[in-house]
């Protein structure tokens, strides 16, 4: 099978995701594909990981981590892709694999937990719904705090959750999405800047920046076409998406930022201590629980888009 030929079953593994995610009784029976791949992380990095070992030791052990998890992720893609039948039957196949690679209901139903006790005015609950999906401190956030840590987190991750997977499946099938997820998976655990992963996660950080390069700019482009002011999104994201700290997230959270007539990131606690980062769409209001009903509206509305266009993809490779 084809990157080309595998896009009707990316289509069809996006559509199922989206109808009933990953099941509970699923998980609790055999887990998760992307909780097994962290769970070979975990080995690798203990491992490999030696804190006294000099940091170039270390680097070169997160190269071979990287080689390892990577290769073999796509290793295993490239011959259950080559084990897929022919026609319908391939497809209905590649869209069961592809299927747990895609976090399109997950991602709406985590930021999901957030919005309804703030918008309840539960905020407590909220703050703790937040802090399953943000690494910053939540307990101290008020409302707007809490409404722009989801919205934060629902921009970066519907382009790292979604539109990444699909654009590097659609460019090298089962493989190509098998492998991002991997990749993605190990920048989430090993590619912090901290004392154990400043040097071990440095290549697989800087590997999942070059990955997310064009997914985050499309995932931009894809929210400022679904955004009521398009213009204001196309312009807000061309002036404020280099201000990030990230080379990529400032991409999809300020063009995110303008349609929905607010600010994101700025200053924000980790650990205790204020890290003071600059506005995106500094001129917008702090968002509030209604505003964070729009983002998962506007995030409902920019995934049909991307289904979209997977799906004239698809029909020029049936065609």
């Amino acid at each position: 099978m084809t990157p080309a030929s595998f896009t009707p079953a990316l289509l069809l593994g996006l559509g199922l995701e989206a109808a009933i995610g990953w099941p509970g009784p699923l998980y609790r029976r055999i887990g998760h594909p992307v909780t097994w791949i962290g769970v070979a992380i975990s080995v690798l990095d203990r491992k490999l990981n030696r804190e006294n070992a000099a940091p170039a030791l270390r680097r070169a052990a997160g190269v071979l981590c990287l080689l390892l998890v990577v290769g073999v992720a796509a290793a295993c893609a490239i011959i259950a892709e080559a084990a897929l039948p022919s026609g319908w039957r391939g497809r209905a196949f590649g869209a069961l694999l592809a299927w747990p690679f895609i976090a399109a209901r997950s991602l709406y139903t985590h930021v999901g937990a957030v919005a309804t006790p703030l918008k309840a005015g539960d905020l407590e609950a909220a703050r703790r719904a937040c802090a399953m999906i943000v690494g910053r401190d939540t307990e101290n956030l008020d409302e707007g705090g809490v409404a722009r840590a989801a919205l934060e987190s629902l921009s970066e991750n519907a382009s790292d959750g979604v539109v990444a997977p699909l654009f590097w499946g659609a460019v090298a099938g089962l493989p190509g999405l098998v492998g991002y997820k991997a990749l993605n998976t190990l920048d989430s655990m090993v590619g912090h800047r901290t004392p154990r992963f400043e040097a071990f996660g440095w290549a697989s950080a800087r590997a999942d920046d070059v990955a997310n390069f064009v997914p985050a700019r499309l995932t931009a482009l894809l929210f400022a076409l679904a955004a009521p002011p398009k213009a204001a999104a196309f312009s807000v994201m061309f002036r404020d998406a280099r201000a990030h700290r990230s080379p990529n997230a400032g991409w999809p959270e300020s063009a995110f930022a303008a349609a929905l007539g607010v600010r994101l990131s700025g200053p924000r606690a980790y650990a205790g201590r204020i890290k003071d980062e600059p506005w995106l769409n500094p001129g917008g209001r702090d968002p509030d629980a209604a505003d964070l009903a729009a983002g998962l509206a506007l995030y409902l509305r920019t995934m049909l888009l991307a289904a979209g266009l997977l799906a004239v993809l698809a029909a020029g490779s049936i065609a």
